[in-house]
């Protein structure tokens, strides 16, 4: 017997199934709002954030996790909150280099029925339900993707990242997308795209593909930094009687 016939449909299968009542679909949307609301009260105050996005599978010692610690740091060092989905693995790593680095390192966790608790290297976290509400928050606070190795989820949010981009529904944001060997083959068939008119030579350049933290750092400066002001913007200051707190 298949089990999962017998389970019941979470909001969102159930959600995508089609047209619903009218009051199911305001109590989705209410709950949708309180998990934007809750992601909005937790990261209002975090400042210029880079979000870095990998697989939860590559544990410590392996060398994309190694990789990502390192990234994590030097995004520290240039003056960033270190955002991921919260997770293991190369999102602990970069979590990890961040408070190595004596930076900030904040997550925004996904809830799932068998992953995942947040990792021990945050400070500030926020428990999503919605897969589309916390893509957007990851998207929301940063002002540059370093995108890992990974599967499914980390390409998804890699062309979402460029897709906002090239479409020009968000700013021209760094995105660098590390490990060369591991991507070879989605760099060949992002050239066969180019090949085939689906995407323009120009498209190639909407992100920095490398092996070298430091080819990654100078590029987020030059076209996240130094082309957004960042140093220069006012902090946002809570206001505490709405509850608010840095």
């Amino acid at each position: 017997m298949n089990n999962e016939k017998n389970k019941p449909a979470s909001d969102e299968q159930q959600f995508l199934e089609g047209p619903q009542s009218r009051l199911s679909d305001l109590f989705f949307t209410l709950k949708v709002i309180r998990d934007f609301i809750r992601g909005f009260r937790a990261f209002h105050f975090l400042g210029p954030c880079a979000t870095v996005f990998g697989s939860a599978r590559y544990k410590e010692g392996h060398e994309f996790y190694e990789l990502a610690r390192q990234i994590g740091a030097r995004l520290s060092q240039l003056g960033f909150t270190v955002m991921t989905g919260g997770g293991p693995g190369l999102m602990e790593a970069a979590n990890r280099g961040a408070k190595e680095a004596w930076g900030r390192s904040v997550g925004c966790n996904i809830v799932l029925p068998m992953e995942q608790d947040h990792n021990p290297y945050l400070d500030k976290w926020v428990n999503i339900e919605y897969f589309f509400v916390r893509k957007v928050l990851l998207s929301k606070y940063s002002y540059a993707f370093v995108v890992m190795p990974g599967g499914y989820g980390t390409l998804d949010e890699f062309f979402e990242a460029i897709t906002l981009i090239q479409t020009k529904k968000i700013k021209q944001f760094p995105i660098v997308l590390m490990g060369k060997a591991y991507h070879k083959d989605l760099y060949t068939h992002l050239q066969n795209m180019v090949k085939a008119g689906t995407i323009s030579m120009h498209d190639l350049d909407l992100f920095l593909f490398t092996d070298t933290v430091e080819e990654a750092a100078l590029h987020i400066k030059k076209y996240a930094i130094e082309q957004f002001g960042l140093h220069t913007r006012k902090k946002i200051i809570p206001i505490k009687v709405l509850g608010e707190k840095e």
